[in-house]
């Protein structure tokens, strides 16, 4: 009897220990703030010290209400009034996407500002980082960011990019500039770097403590679509699959060489060598660099991919001038990334990284901690590669 008693107090005992841990990490910290993204005049979003997101939203007739954010959908309260409220769990620093789920539909929530990406213009959130000071808005001189619409030969339609000057651009009407080609991800378009990534801040920020050189950003919209599938070859059987697929970066690579590059290089005071020429991207972007740079190695000194595979010296069989002139490769990834990989036949980034680096390239690898496939990771990246590039 009395070890019956002994094993019911220590069950008890036991329950009432893993309720209390279950309380303490369910416990939120209630020192939320209005977050950088939202909107002027309203009072959410908002983010406290945990980085959790807290959302709320009038909708008296609705049913059920969720926060989306992180791949993970929130059940949002409901008070009297019909008003909805709600947070996440904790986030990782930096900026996140997220949308609100009505009764089924998903749709931005009004009191955020709107960004375009996962192929739609949406909600965004900054969650606040201890090492966001590199990208903030300061009180130093600043470079401008140009809308510049032009015609493609190349897709016989009207484009836009969006071009950053430094600061002294209209003042030193004599100097002229190296360039950087830099793209977005999948699902994002042309304002991404400057609106998600602030490149602009980034770089004005690094010149003000000059520990960059001055450039021109190009900032284009490299979207592509799948390639038609012909009707008179079909898969032949046993034949793997590659993703991407063949020639999926040939139009941008085609847009870029023939309209992008020599249209800035008449619009403005640029270097026109490849010496003062690089290309970078991050996911998508850095595929796309990736793919251009191994096929026209002639034409930038400096390249850069950020969450956006690798190069390998199985890469420089195929392409070996690649070696010889591009001076500076520079591959970043997000430490979570490394520790959850996606499936690539890239192999192992930074293996490859360090087996150029051995091989005598100018090869740099690069982590950010504690964050993932994420602007945070993006924006660190840019940071250090533009501390590298043209020196």
């Amino acid at each position: 009897m009395k070890k019956l008693k002994n094993k019911v107090l220590f069950i008890f005992l036991v329950t009432v220990f893993i309720n209390t841990i279950c309380i303490a990490q369910e416990s939120v910290i209630e020192d939320f703030v209005t977050s950088k993204t939202t909107q002027e005049g309203k009072e959410y979003p908002q983010v406290n010290s945990e980085g959790r997101v807290r959302v709320r939203i009038s909708a008296p007739e609705a049913k059920k209400v969720q926060l989306d954010i992180g791949g993970v959908k929130y059940d949002l309260s409901k008070d009297g009034n019909g008003v909805w409220i709600g947070e996440s769990a904790p986030q990782d620093e930096g900026f996140h996407y997220y949308q609100l789920n009505i009764d089924g539909a998903s749709v931005p929530d009004p009191g955020s500002l709107y960004f375009f990406g996962a192929g739609r213009w949406g909600s965004g959130i900054e969650v606040p980082a201890k090492d966001q000071d590199f990208y903030a808005l300061k009180n130093v001189p600043h470079g401008e960011v140009r809308e510049h619409i032009y015609f493609s030969k190349v897709n016989n339609s009207t484009r836009r990019c969006f071009v950053y000057t430094p600061p002294e651009y209209n003042e030193n009407t004599s100097e002229k500039y190296p360039v950087l080609y830099l793209q977005h991800g999948g699902g994002e378009n042309e304002t991404g770097w400057s609106n998600q990534g602030h490149a602009n801040l980034i770089l004005d920020n690094l010149l003000a403590e000059g520990k960059a050189k001055p450039f021109i950003i190009v900032m284009d919209n490299g979207t592509w679509r799948m390639p038609k599938k012909s009707n008179s070859k079909p898969q032949e059987e046993g034949v793997k699959r590659t993703w991407p697929p063949q020639g999926w970066a040939d139009g941008f690579k085609n847009t870029l060489i023939k309209d992008i590059i020599p249209m800035v290089e008449a619009n403005y005071r640029t270097f026109s060598d490849a010496s003062n020429r690089a290309m970078a991207g991050l996911s998508m972007g850095g595929m796309q660099t990736r793919v251009i740079t191994l096929d026209r190695p002639d034409l930038f000194s400096s390249v850069g991919m950020f969450s956006g595979g690798s190069i390998s010296l199985e890469d420089l069989k195929k392409s070996p001038d690649f070696k010889e002139k591009v001076k500076l490769l520079f591959i970043s990834y997000g430490s979570r990334e490394l520790e959850n990989p996606r499936q690539s036949s890239w192999g192992d980034p930074k293996e490859n990284t360090q087996a150029l680096k051995d091989s005598g390239m100018n090869a740099h690898f690069h982590v950010s901690q504690l964050t993932a496939h994420e602007w945070q990771s993006w924006r660190r990246a840019f940071k250090e590669f533009a501390t590298l590039v043209f020196k």
